[in-house]
C-alpha cells in the first residue's frame, strides 16, 4: 500500500456522534451518562473510530433534550461533572481518540441567567443580548418568521410589553449575535472548553445565528425548498431571518480563536441546507468551517442517480483544498436502516467508508439498529407535537445503544418493567439480535462489515485521500466508482436494487476482491465482469 501524506488529522478521521443519553446508563436511572462514554472507549478504540461527537452535555431543563443550554460551562447532572469531562478527555486522548462537544450558538434556555436578566426589564443590562421588538403596527409579531419548530418566531412577554425571537421553541431564545458583549461571552464559552482540552466542536444550528438587521419579512418560496421545514414553514425562503451574508465574518472570528490553539482543533459545522452550494460556502476561504456536515445524503432516496448526483454537486461546490463529510445517520432523521432498509445498510455502509470525504458513524448504525415504533407512542420530543406532526418524532431514533441480550440490553440495569427506574426510552424490541456481543460473534454481521471496512479504509490512502471518478454502468440502479492515489486503485460497484445484476467495466484492469457487503468473496479474483446479488456492495482492489 502506498503512504499517507501529512493532512491534518480529521481529514483522516472517522468520527462517531455518541447520544449521550442513550449510549451507556452507569447510575440505573434511566439515562446514559459520562461515566458510560468512559466505559465504552476500549470499544471505540476497537472498532478503529478516532473522534467522538457528543450531543449537548451542558446543563439544561431538557426542554429540547441539552439544545436548551441554561449554562455553558457546566455539566448536567445526569450526565456527569465537570471532573467527569476531564476524566473523558484524558482517557479518550491516552486511547488515541479525540472528543467534539456540540456547540449550541444560535440560542440558550429562556432558563438561563443571561435571558433572566433580560428578560427582567428593557432597561436590563443584557436586554440587547437577545433579540427583542416591539409588537407589528396591526399589534402581532414584528415580522412573519416562523420557527423551525413550528408557528411564529416570536412571543409576547406581557411583563415588559415585547416580542422575544426564537428560532425553535419559545423556551430557546435567540442570541442577538449583533452585540459584541455576545461574542465575547461566547467566545469565552469555547475558550472554557478549549483550555480544558476538547479537540473541537460540532457547531449547531450555523444558519440563523444571525439575522436581518432591518427585520424585513421574508418572502413566500417561488422555488422548490433545499431545506427541512414543514408545514407553513416550507413555504418561506429564509433570506432574512437565516443564512445572512455577515455570519461568515462572525465565523471567520471563531475559526481564528481555534487557530490560536495547538493540536489541529476542529470546527463542524451544521449547515442544514440541501443545496450544496449553500453548504460549501461555510468553508469559506480555509477561513471558516474546516468540515461542513453533509446532511444531504441522510434525506434522499435509496436511489444510486440522486445520491451521486449530490455527492458530486457536493464535491463540485467545494472550495480549492476543502473536504466534503459524509453523513448517513442523525439524531434528528429516521435510522439508515429503518430508512433505507436492512440490507440496503450493508450497501450504504460501503458507500460511506469508501466516498471522498470525512465519514461519520451515528451511534448504533454499526451494529444496524432500527428506529424503535414503541418510543413514539408517548412521544418526548416536542418539536413534532408542535408541529402537529407526531409521526416526525426523533425519539425513535434516539433509543439506547444495544450492547447485549440481557433485558436492560447492557445499556443499563434499569430494566423496563422492573423494579429500577426504566430507561428514558425504551428498548428495541429486537436489541436481542441487534447487539454488539452478538454481532462482535458473527464474522458476517454488519458490525463486522463496519470492522472490516474502517480497517481497509485505515490501510489504504487511496480510501482516504485519492480521486474519485464515477463510472456510467448499465444496467440502471448501480453506483460504480473507482478511487486511487499514488498506484494504488480501487473499484467499488454499489448495486441498489434487490435484483441481481452484472456488470462490465470497460477498460478496467484485473483484479480481487477485497471486501463484500456479504463478507462473503473475499480473495475472489475480478476479470473486468462482475455479478452482483441484489442488493450487494464490493469493494475490488486492481492489479
Amino acid at each position: 500500500m502506498s503512504s499517507s501524506p501529512p493532512s491534518p488529522w480529521w481529514e483522516q478521521a472517522i468520527i462517531y456522534h455518541i447520544y449521550p443519553r442513550s449510549y451507556r446508563d452507569t447510575t440505573g436511572n434511566g439515562v446514559g451518562d459520562l461515566p458510560g462514554i468512559i466505559e465504552k472507549l476500549d470499544y471505540l478504540q476497537v472498532l478503529g473510530i478516532d473522534a467522538l461527537w457528543l450531543s449537548p452535555i451542558f446543563r439544561s431543563p431538557m426542554r429540547d433534550f441539552g439544545y436548551d443550554v441554561s449554562d455553558y460551562t457546566d455539566v448536567h447532572p445526569d450526565f456527569g461533572t465537570l471532573e467527569t469531562v476531564d476524566a473523558l478527555i484524558e482517557q479518550a486522548h491516552q486511547k488515541g481518540l479525540r472528543l467534539l462537544l456540540d456547540f449550541v450558538p444560535n440560542h440558550t434556555s429562556d432558563q438561563h441567567d443571561w435571558f433572566r436578566e433580560s428578560r427582567s426589564s428593557q432597561t436590563n443590562s443584557k436586554r440587547d443580548w437577545y433579540i427583542w421588538r416591539d409588537a407589528g403596527s396591526d399589534g402581532g409579531p414584528p415580522n412573519n418568521w416562523l420557527s423551525y419548530f413550528g408557528g411564529p418566531a416570536w412571543t409576547w412577554h406581557e411583563d415588559t410589553q415585547q416580542y422575544y425571537m426564537h428560532s425553535f421553541l419559545k423556551e430557546q431564545p435567540d442570541l442577538n449575535w449583533r452585540n459584541p458583549q455576545v461574542v465575547e461571552a461566547m467566545h469565552s464559552v469555547l475558550k472554557f472548553w478549549l483550555d480544558r482540552g476538547v479537540d473541537g466542536f460540532r457547531v449547531d444550528a450555523v444558519l440563523p445565528i444571525i439575522k436581518d438587521d432591518q427585520f424585513r419579512d421574508d418572502p413566500l418560496r417561488t422555488e422548490a425548498s433545499f431545506g427541512k421545514d414543514t408545514g407553513p414553514a416550507e413555504n418561506q425562503l429564509r433570506i432574512y431571518s437565516a443564512n445572512r451574508p455577515e455570519l461568515h465574518g462572525l465565523l471567520r472570528h471563531m475559526r481564528d480563536l481555534m487557530d490560536g490553539y495547538p493540536g489541529d482543533r476542529l470546527l463542524l459545522g451544521e449547515v442544514y441546507s440541501l443545496d450544496p452550494s449553500t453548504a460549501a460556502q461555510y468553508y469559506g476561504h480555509n477561513d471558516e468551517f474546516q468540515l461542513v456536515l453533509n446532511v444531504s445524503l441522510v434525506n434522499l432516496p435509496w436511489e444510486a442517480a440522486k445520491l451521486r448526483h449530490y455527492v458530486e454537486a457536493f464535491e463540485g461546490a467545494l472550495p480549492s483544498g476543502a473536504r466534503a463529510t459524509l453523513v448517513l445517520g442523525s439524531h434528528d432523521e429516521p435510522r439508515l436502516a429503518s430508512r433505507w432498509g436492512e440490507a440496503q445498510a450493508r450497501v450504504a455502509a460501503i458507500m460511506l467508508l469508501t466516498l471522498r470525504g470525512t465519514p461519520i458513524i451515528y451511534y448504533g448504525d454499526e451494529i444496524g439498529m432500527l428506529d424503535s415504533e414503541n418510543a413514539g407512542l408517548n412521544p418526548l420530543d416536542p418539536w413534532p407535537v408542535l408541529a402537529g406532526l407526531p409521526q416526525l418524532s426523533r425519539d425513535s431514533s434516539r433509543t439506547p445503544m444495544q450492547w447485549d441480550a440481557s433485558p436492560g440490553s447492557g445499556f443499563s440495569a434499569a430494566d423496563e418493567g422492573g423494579t429500577p427506574p426504566n430507561p428514558w426510552l425504551p428498548i428495541h424490541p429486537r436489541a436481542g439480535e441487534l447487539n454488539v456481543a452478538s454481532q462482535q460473534a458473527d464474522p458476517r454481521s454488519i458490525y463486522s462489515l463496519y470492522s472490516a471496512l474502517i480497517e481497509l479504509r485505515k490501510s489504504s490512502p487511496a480510501l482516504v485521500h485519492g480521486s474519485y471518478q464515477a463510472l456510467d454502468i448499465q444496467p440502471e440502479g448501480n453506483y460504480v466508482y473507482l478511487r486511487e492515489w499514488e498506484g494504488e486503485r480501487f473499484t467499488v460497484a454499489l448495486n441498489f436494487k434487490s435484483q441481481a445484476c452484472r456488470i462490465s467495466i470497460p477498460g478496467e484492469s484485473t483484479g480481487r476482491v477485497v471486501l463484500s457487503s456479504h463478507l462473503d468473496r473475499n480473495g475472489e479474483a475480478y476479470m473486468g465482469d462482475l455479478s452482483l446479488r441484489g442488493n450487494e456492495g464490493v469493494v475490488i482492489l486492481l492489479q
